[in-house]
Parts: C-alpha cells; sequence; structure tokens
C-alpha cells in the first residue's frame, strides 16, 4: 500500500512517518526542498509547481503542510497563513484529481480555529463554522479538498485541537516559565482547551487510515477537555511548581496580537464524537495523567 505524506518533516509528520513505516506503508513524501531520496517528491505550492506524473497510484494521502500560526499576525503572516493552507490544498488536490488512479483517501490536517470562540458550547462535528480569521481560513481549508471529493475519494479533515508534545509545539514554549514557577492561568481561565498528545494525534491518523466508513470532518482532540487553570494547575503540579502568575488578557493582547484573542484567548469546547463512537480508544484521556507521560 502507497501512501505520500506531506508536512513530513513537521511535528507530526516526524512522528508519523516511522509508525507508518512499522505498519508496512510504502511512504513517500512531499518537500519544498530539493532531495535526491527516490520517495521525496519535489513541490513549491507558494509558484503552484507541482508535477503531476509523480503522483499517480497512491492509495492514501496525509496532506499536514502549512505556514506556522505561531508568532505576530501581520498582514503578510496572514496571507502566508491563508496561501499555504488553501492554495497548497487546492494545488494538491486538483493534481490528484487529474491522474489516472487518484487516492482512495485524501486525510487532510485541518484545526478546531473552524469553530471559533464559542464559550462553553460542546461542538461536535456537526457544529457550524465560527468567526474570525482562523475559522474563515478552515472553512476554505476543508474547502479546497472539493476536487478530489468529486472523484470518489474519501476526504477526511482532521480538525486537531492543542497539540501536547514535549518535543515542540505549545508545550515546549510554556515548559521554560512553568518549570520556574513563572506560570499560570492566561486572561481568566475560564476558556476552555480542547487538547491532544502527540501520541494519540498519529494513532488516530493510523486509525483513520484503516477505518474506511469515516470521512468528513473529525475533531481531533481529547475526550476531556479542560479550563486554562486546569490546564495550568495539571502542569504545575506535574513540574512540581506553583502555576498561579496570572498572565491578564491585556498583557496577551500586547504580547500576541490578533494571535492571542483567535488562540490562548479563545474558547472552544470541542468533543471527538466521531472517533468515539468508531471505537477509537485514547491513551491520553486526562491532561495530568497526559503530562506525566510526556514529561516523565
Amino acid at each position: 500500500m502507497k501512501i505520500l505524506v506531506t508536512g513530513a518533516s513537521g511535528l507530526i509528520g516526524s512522528r508519523l512517518l516511522p509508525l507508518l513505516g512499522n505498519e508496512g506503508w510504502d511512504v513517500s513524501y512531499l518537500t519544498r526542498r530539493q532531495d535526491p531520496s527516490p520517495e521525496a517528491i519535489v513541490w513549491n505550492p507558494a509558484a503552484g509547481s507541482l508535477d503531476p506524473s509523480r503522483l499517480n497510484g497512491f492509495n492514501a494521502v496525509v496532506h499536514l503542510a502549512g505556514e506556522n500560526i505561531a508568532g505576530r499576525w501581520t498582514q503578510e503572516k496572514k496571507n502566508r497563513i491563508r496561501t499555504s493552507r488553501v492554495e497548497g490544498t487546492r494545488l494538491l488536490c486538483e493534481a490528484l484529481a487529474d491522474v489516472e488512479a487518484p487516492p482512495e483517501t485524501f486525510l487532510a490536517a485541518s484545526a478546531i480555529g473552524f469553530y471559533g470562540h464559542r464559550g462553553e458550547e460542546r461542538l461536535d462535528e456537526s457544529a457550524k463554522v465560527g468567526e474570525g480569521f482562523l475559522a474563515e481560513v478552515v472553512r476554505d481549508w476543508e474547502a479546497a479538498c472539493d476536487p478530489l471529493r468529486s472523484v470518489n475519494t474519501r476526504v477526511v479533515n482532521l480538525r486537531i485541537g492543542v497539540v501536547l508534545a514535549r518535543e515542540g509545539g505549545a508545550l515546549k514554549k510554556m515548559l521554560p516559565a512553568f518549570s520556574m514557577g513563572l506560570g499560570g492561568p492566561i486572561g481568566d481561565g475560564k476558556q476552555i482547551v480542547s487538547w491532544i498528545t502527540i501520541d494519540d494525534l498519529v494513532r488516530i491518523i493510523s486509525f483513520i487510515l484503516n477505518q474506511p466508513a469515516i470521512e468528513g470532518p473529525v475533531n481531533a482532540v481529547s475526550p476531556n477537555p479542560c479550563s486554562n487553570t486546569e490546564f495550568s494547575k495539571a502542569l504545575g503540579r506535574v513540574l512540581h511548581r506553583p502555576a498561579f502568575l496570572p498572565l491578564p488578557a491585556f498583557a496577551a493582547r500586547l504580547l500576541f496580537g490578533e494571535l492571542a484573542k483567535e488562540t490562548i484567548l479563545c474558547s472552544a469546547h470541542v468533543t471527538p464524537d466521531k472517533l468515539t463512537q468508531s471505537g477509537f480508544v485514547f491513551e491520553d484521556a486526562e491532561i495530568e495523567t497526559a503530562f506525566r507521560r510526556l514529561l516523565a
């Protein structure tokens, strides 16, 4: 079984490729760098460059590539976020749809940013799109997969929550402050954090690849989201450090601008209904036990 992965060198992709190889997949990957490996296919999504002759005959494609949203959202940064996701996905899907043998499955990274700021409202996969820059980008990102839907490829849009991994992402950025006892809630701490560990996330991808009945949007989050305060206290307990120094909302906005409003101050109580109903079992279901395992 042949599989193609984009974003293979990123946080998720670097964990996923060894798992797929161990499961017997014949793995190739798209890369923007010149790479002499026979498994590498060079593309340039910003320039619209992709050789369709290299895309024929893959059984599945996992699309993880996209500009990191971290950093201050200047207009240039926002353009890169949108272009890398929407135009990059459209380029790939149009090319795959035109080959002689399109993939049977196309699993594309998406994000819970689709839902926007929704307070404590429970959000399963049927919930409507929210408001804001990220919600609009994610809506268009998922719609960019339509060329493959038109050729009857099974399309899965994996709406990923806050990914917890020691080697990268949000947790790595938080650890220095929390390790010195300088961590704490952000804003009023009531905002709901819908999280997922990197280990459960790559297992979810593998699970979906082998479950042909799953399609459409899928929430990739733990079944037990928590408040920002609960998140901070759990991390402090695991590190044996106090975690009561709050970062006021106005300070977060000054530091991070629009990014703060749509991420760390945003509340989204997202539930993984499709996964649980399909029989997926989470290894990391509670935030404190997840921190203990990740930071052991």
